[in-house]
């Protein structure tokens, strides 16, 4: 087990989503929207930006591995589960936990646009650019971050703290 030190509240969090809603809101309007949520670790966020949005919100998830069990990227980017949904036409909005070394969304990005979506952006909850070696822009981000390696709310360390209604620091302990 490590030590966790609290870098960002519950609360914080909250609020933050509710914010990510109201400017997607602002800049679709009520057009319908398709976030895909990159598991494991947005699943929390994708469930809360959901709700807060409200209006025609659909859900698709697409698995991607970097880390296995890892606290570093492999920088090897793998499908794991591909879309449900076709997102030709579609509006859809990358719903990602952190972007870190850039890998994984750049990835994304790239095959997504594929695709033909109407519009392709990104939603990140945390971002970490120094630790950046892609360029991996998001259009709605959250927090900016230390180069640490962060837990909760979706994030973990094999499999665990994931269940944290925070985001803390693991620190080896």
């Amino acid at each position: 087990m490590g030590e966790l030190q609290v870098l960002i509240s519950q609360e914080q969090i909250h609020d933050c989503v509710r914010e990510f809603a109201l400017s997607i809101r602002k800049d679709y309007g009520e057009e319908p929207l398709l976030l895909v949520g990159v598991l494991k670790g947005s699943f929390h966020l994708i469930s809360d930006l959901a709700r807060e949005l409200g209006g025609e919100t659909t859900i698709d998830f697409i698995q991607v591995s970097s880390y296995g069990h890892e606290k570093s990227s492999s920088g090897i980017v793998q499908i794991r589960k591909d879309l449900d949904t076709n997102i030709e036409g579609k509006n859809v909005l990358i719903v990602e936990d952190i972007v870190d070394t850039g890998a994984t969304l750049s990835h994304l990005r790239e095959l997504l646009a594929t695709r033909k979506p109407k519009s392709l952006r990104v939603v990140a909850l945390l971002s970490k650019p120094q630790a950046r070696k892609m360029n991996a822009a998001a259009e709605y981000v959250g927090f900016e971050i230390p180069d640490e390696f962060v837990v909760g709310y979706g994030l973990d360390y094999a499999e665990r703290y994931r269940n944290l209604p925070y985001i803390a620091i693991l620190r080896e302990g």
